[in-house]
């Protein structure tokens, strides 16, 4: 899935090439992936004769801000959540329909965002102006604060870890705790501050969850540096993949060797989720 660098990249490249284009239709292949409004016909309908202000992130959600170029309700907000598999490309309109492509967004005569997503978990929402992207797009309104976020503080997260027991790797996977981790960097940034991710949250230190703060923040400002991690199915809106798997501590990498102690890399399932780290570096749980 997409994490926080893929999306912020995703952002900044709709930024660059969609802006005050205006929205001349859309062809909807694929009903479900619309969220809201009920219809294909209605998401099209609202769509239509606006432009695209500006593009914003919050946590793996995408909105767009929406001005009328022609009557005055047709404005309102575009939201996007990539989910598993998705991805939004510019492309040129004459090129060839990709077979996973499930809405197509025409800017002019000549280009347009296609929306492709494999796995079909992807949603995409037109808000009408009335409205704003939480009231709608209802898993923004259970967002913890933002990596980069002021509100992020040391104290902040030492309040909801002291009580945990659950491991580490989970709770920071916890989107109400903290928007846009997920497990490539949670992997990356405890390893960076070398924690085992088994550790029960509640054990950590303040000088440990003071690093284990540090870290991520590094490790998602160095990924969206190298424009994110492709490892399946992830590119940027020009088609093309992300860098930042080439340079990765730990995720991906089961029995390669550490690039700090050349320990074998290990892999362990936590929550689900499957997990990477340097049982050298990172110690064990009993160590905390």
């Amino acid at each position: 899935m997409p994490e926080l660098p893929e999306v912020e990249t995703v952002r900044r490249g709709l930024d660059r090439y969609t802006l005050d284009r205006e929205i001349t239709g859309t062809e909807v292949l694929l009903p479900r992936t619309i969220a809201s409004p009920d219809t294909p016909e209605e998401f099209d309908f609202g769509l239509q004769h606006t432009k695209i202000q500006n593009w914003h992130r919050r946590g793996k959600y995408l909105y767009a801000q929406l001005a009328s170029t022609g009557t005055p309700q047709a404005a309102g907000w575009l939201g996007v959540h990539l989910r598993m598999t998705g991805q939004l490309l510019w492309v040129e309109s004459q090129t060839e329909v990709h077979k996973h492509t499930r809405v197509r967004l025409f800017l002019g005569q000549d280009w347009e965002i296609r929306f492709i997503d494999q796995r079909t978990f992807g949603q995409m929402w037109w808000i009408p102006a009335s409205k704003q992207p939480e009231q709608v797009m209802t898993g923004m309104g259970k967002l913890g604060p933002e990596p980069f976020d002021p509100a992020f503080s040391v104290d902040y997260l030492a309040g909801k870890l002291q009580k945990s027991q659950r491991n580490i790797k989970t709770v920071i996977l916890d989107q109400t705790l903290v928007a846009g981790l997920g497990n490539i960097y949670a992997d990356e940034a405890l390893f960076l501050s070398k924690i085992h991710p088994s550790t029960p949250a509640g054990n950590l230190t303040k000088s440990q969850i003071e690093l284990l703060r540090e870290s991520a923040i590094q490790v998602l400002e160095t990924s969206i540096e190298q424009g994110g991690t492709t490892f399946s199915n992830y590119l940027n809106v020009q088609g093309t993949n992300g860098n930042y798997g080439g340079m990765a501590w730990v995720y991906n990498r089961t029995n390669q060797p550490c690039r700090i102690c050349k320990t074998p890399i290990e892999k362990i399932r936590l929550g689900g989720r499957g997990t990477h780290y340097c049982p050298q570096c990172q110690g064990s749980t009993l160590s905390v």
